[in-house]
């Protein structure tokens, strides 16, 4: 896991083989996927949640090798549920967009596709592939279950990837001192906790009581920078769920929390760990062996 290198040839070959066209966008000079007329249940085709995204009681590892010595580890987390709708779709085809402008800086990056949901209501609340960082980026988001569930609870569980990246990851750049890079993206407002239950289910863990976001990001951020990503559509809940979200998230995250479309969310994620590869902020070490 881990090795080779993004190529815009190999995205577009492979979006070819599904039947998909790539347009060239004159403003990053990359492929970009053209999804129109693409509903989300056709691009994405899983109808249970893949063995291979299944993170119940599993370890990711992002390791250092000689053709990536120096790997910056990134959750990418995508909300799946039904508020999303083809804003999910979109965000998908801004994927050799983002690898292309980042690739033509740093080649260390290794992604691991997540796609998450609600504890409370979804039958696959989370998903998580492996760190790669080649096409089989784009096969792992292939696999993704849209479940497009979520509840009445006005949030989703969007603080599993920090719970599943402090304790369900081993990275090497912790040996270098260096955090890894943790970036949700959806259209609610920060949940106030995980539900233990739930969450064991999940996770294969043994909470024995609710995980609350503020303490569980004070831990996370010891060993991750973490951001979220607002998406900003007509698509989705974004203006319905707007004042909420703006008493939640910037309050936790303060500038690492961002309000994107789909024009620039390629250029705010490549951003966002280009500058994290000349300012990765050093791991805290009383992170280590934390429990709750």
């Amino acid at each position: 896991m881990g090795s080779g290198n993004w190529t815009s040839m190999a995205y577009t070959s492979k979006m070819a083989e599904r039947g998909i066209k790539t347009t060239l966008n004159s403003a990053t000079m990359s492929a970009v996927a053209d999804l129109s007329g693409i509903s989300t249940s056709q691009y994405y085709t899983q109808r249970t949640i893949s063995d291979r995204l299944n993170p119940y009681q599993v370890m990711r590892e992002c390791v250092d090798s000689s053709e990536h010595p120096n790997t910056i580890p990134v959750l990418f987390a995508l909300d799946v549920t039904g508020s999303m709708g083809q804003t999910a779709n979109a965000c998908a085809a801004k994927l050799n967009e983002i690898m292309e402008l980042l690739y033509r800086q740093i080649t260390d990056v290794e992604f691991m596709v997540c796609a998450l949901g609600d504890l409370s209501y979804d039958s696959a609340p989370f998903q998580a592939g492996q760190f790669e960082s080649d096409i089989r980026i784009s096969d792992q988001l292939d696999l993704v279950y849209f479940e497009a569930g979520g509840g009445g609870n006005r949030f989703e569980s969007y603080t599993l990837p920090w719970y599943f990246g402090l304790h369900n990851t081993s990275l090497d750049c912790w040996k270098r001192n260096k955090k890894g890079i943790i970036i949700t993206m959806g259209d609610e407002p920060l949940n106030p906790y995980l539900p233990h239950q739930e969450l064991n289910a999940c996770l294969g863990c043994h909470e024995q009581a609710d995980i609350d976001t503020k303490e569980l990001y004070q831990a996370a951020r010891e060993k991750f920078d973490i951001y979220h990503l607002s998406i900003d559509e007509r698509g989705n809940s974004y203006h319905y769920h707007k004042d909420d979200i703006n008493q939640t998230w910037p309050q936790l995250l303060g500038e690492n929390y961002r309000v994107a479309t789909l024009y620039n969310l390629s250029q705010i994620i490549s951003n966002i760990i280009i500058n994290a590869k000349t300012d990765m902020n050093t791991v805290v070490a009383s992170a280590d062996g934390i429990s709750w």
